[in-house]
């Protein structure tokens, strides 16, 4: 018996990964597929602090929290409507990328995902989308940014540097009144 083709999504709740579970559904459309969507969470410290200093409530509540996130990242993505494919939400502990890589472990799926976050969390976590890239056995679909998302990114960081030019002009000003000069 022939298997449906399996699309793997990862959701994290962001806007690109909301793109990106559109993307999913519109391939598994496109392919007669099914898609099943993956939340990754990890404890607070990651495993290994976790095996140091376990903590049963904090690792439950992480785990309901995942479990929100998800819920909330599906209901924002298709406003409560059935988005036509076979679609199987599932949260997973472990780390993103190779949680990911683990469900979309067949030649003939296809990993799709949204794109890397901001520099910070690339900085602490990695890319995601590069770390797949790498290391799948299925192709991977990476869903580029919206124009809209990329001008909000350079508009933020037009007014983060006005905020700092305003706030230097200000301690200037300040420093001239208690100097006398105005």
């Amino acid at each position: 018996m022939e298997q449906r083709p399996r699309i793997v999504v990862g959701v994290s709740g962001s806007l690109g990964s909301l793109a990106a579970v559109h993307r999913a559904v519109a391939e598994a459309r496109r392919l007669g597929g099914e898609v099943l969507a993956l939340h990754a969470w990890e404890p607070p410290s990651g495993e290994f602090g976790h095996r140091r200093s376990p903590c049963p409530p904090l690792l439950s509540a992480v785990r309901e929290a995942a479990a929100t996130t998800l819920a909330e990242a599906m209901a924002e993505a298709f406003g409560g409507t059935d988005p036509g494919v076979p679609l199987t939400a599932r949260t997973v502990r472990g780390r993103i990328a190779p949680s990911l890589l683990a469900a979309a472990d067949r030649p003939g799926d296809l990993l799709v995902l949204g794109p890397s976050g901001s520099w910070l969390h690339r900085g602490l976590r990695g890319s995601v989308p590069a770390y797949c890239l790498r290391r799948a056995v299925c192709p991977v679909l990476v869903v580029p940014r919206s124009e809209l998302a990329v001008t909000l990114d350079e508009l933020s960081g037009h007014l983060f540097a006005a905020r700092a030019l305003d706030s230097e002009l200000r301690e200037l000003v300040d420093a001239g009144r208690r100097d006398g000069r105005g």
